[in-house]
């Protein structure tokens, strides 16, 4: 069902029943495949490829030539950079063991989380099996191989984290004002709305 508020363009393609909520927009030649949900407020940029069975919940932003593949969930308020890729196979081959054509009882499908309120770097991977917490954020042109706790900052290829980030997206940074790094344990706080947050592990918490 395509909500009568939702904007669609005419270059768009849509298979049949896929659901897009209110106030979303699909732009120009973006492919949206069978029985995707895309949520309400949306935005799907141009040349966007999201695949069968795709959820994405409500006010999520999948910029120009995202590839989100069939088995990733994408929570409220995500933001998918251009170019990112989500895959869904941790063993790819296109033939099997004996030379046959690989259909789809020849591999097993990786789920990918995406909780809500997190970013994806452009161009970044997440590679098939993997979560991505809550606002944690994924820098441009990384390979996520591994969960990523809730809040951390990782970057690089495989991706580690580096740091810590607020639920506003800017760097925590400790009492002196200095950035925190990835082993940083304590209290810390943003320094662009003040909020506040402990660290402990890998466990990032909102300490108000």
């Amino acid at each position: 069902m395509i909500d009568p508020t939702a904007r669609v363009h005419p270059t768009a393609d849509l298979e049949a029943d896929v659901s897009i909520g209110p106030g979303s927009s699909v732009w120009h030649r973006a492919q949206i495949r069978f029985g995707a949900r895309i949520g309400a407020q949306c935005v799907i940029g141009r040349d966007a490829f999201i695949d069968e069975g795709v959820t994405l919940g409500d006010r999520v932003k999948v910029q120009n030539l995202a590839l989100v593949y069939h088995g990733v969930t994408v929570e409220d308020g995500v933001f998918i950079g251009p170019n990112a890729i989500l895959t869904n196979d941790r063993y790819p081959r296109a033939i099997t063991a004996d030379g046959a054509l690989a259909r789809a009882d020849d591999w097993t499908v990786s789920p990918i989380v995406l909780r809500s309120g997190c970013s994806i770097g452009a161009g970044a991977v997440v590679v098939a099996g993997t979560d991505v917490g809550r606002f944690a954020t994924v820098g441009a042109g990384s390979v996520v191989t591994r969960n990523v706790p809730d809040h951390a900052l990782v970057a690089g290829n495989p991706a580690r984290r580096l740091g810590w980030v607020c639920g506003c997206g800017q760097r925590l940074v400790d009492n002196g004002g200095a950035q925190v790094r990835a082993n940083f344990e304590g209290a810390t706080r943003c320094p662009r709305c003040s909020a506040s947050y402990t660290i402990t592990g890998d466990v990032c918490v909102d300490a108000a």
